[in-house]
């Protein structure tokens, strides 16, 4: 992993981004973080890099809501995670860095489309009452993708969003389930040497700036449109997504 001037110039703003979404605005545009900084390292350096500030950003973040998330839906999300780190653990050994690189990709430009279908209106979401197996099914895609890329949000929003949960219960919901999610990933990061000693030595440098961006995220969680973050957040992923899956398939 090159640590240098122009890798700090994309980790910066990218981390600073991840905090925010932590601490404001659900899970669901931290997953972008990932593929912005494979498009300077390699996808195993960003996620062993992004895993220890995840897990900083859970711990402040659920003081900021403790005891507003919906207990039920903590608990099957969680449940259902255990299966699906352990499938995203045992992917890892087979995927190489092209295939991880293809995969995050192609997962960061659907989840995109899929955000564009639910504003157009094309794709509705209609709510219903809280179903412990879905929460479960959704826990274990969550626990699979957040594992091979961070990427557990979508799975997790997409459940929590048919609860007609409020802004704030939403939030705290998603940040206890990725709380749990985060530290259960950490243990298999280790085996499989995720973790290197320049990916924990960028922590030490990019804590503060994610520190900083979930303190921004839980004061902007009151005063900022979501619909504005999120559309900066999509654009980048947007081009992340497709400038990574060129990258693989050539």
């Amino acid at each position: 992993m090159a640590f240098d001037p122009v890798f700090l110039a994309l980790a910066v703003p990218t981390v600073l981004l991840a905090g925010i979404s932590k601490g404001g605005f659900g899970d669901v545009a931290t997953f972008a973080a990932t593929p912005l900084l494979t498009l300077a390292i390699d996808p195993a350096a960003a996620l062993g890099l992004m895993l220890p500030l995840l897990m900083a950003m859970d711990l402040g973040a659920l003081h900021a809501y403790r005891g507003r998330w919906h207990r039920p839906s903590v608990a099957a999300l969680v449940l259902g995670a255990l299966p699906g780190v352990a499938l995203g653990a045992l992917f890892w050994r087979i995927a190489d860095a092209d295939l991880l690189r293809l995969l995050i990709g192609a997962m960061s430009l659907a989840f995109v489309a899929f955000q564009l279908a639910r504003a157009a209106g094309w794709l509705v979401l209609p709510p219903r009452p809280f179903v412990r197996s879905e929460g479960v099914g959704a826990g274990v895609v969550a626990g699979f993708t957040s594992f091979i890329a961070h990427a557990g949000g979508p799975a997790v929003a997409i459940f929590l969003l048919r609860l007609g949960l409020d802004k704030t219960a939403f939030q705290a919901t998603a940040v206890a389930s990725f709380w749990a999610i985060n530290a259960f990933k950490a243990v298999p990061y280790g085996f499989l040497g995720i973790f290197t000693a320049e990916t924990l030595l960028a922590d030490a440098v990019l804590l503060p700036v994610a520190m900083l961006g979930l303190w921004l995220g839980v004061r902007a969680h009151r005063v900022i449109p979501e619909r504005v973050f999120f559309a900066v957040t999509y654009l980048l992923l947007a081009a992340a997504g497709a400038k990574l899956v060129a990258d693989a398939l050539t």
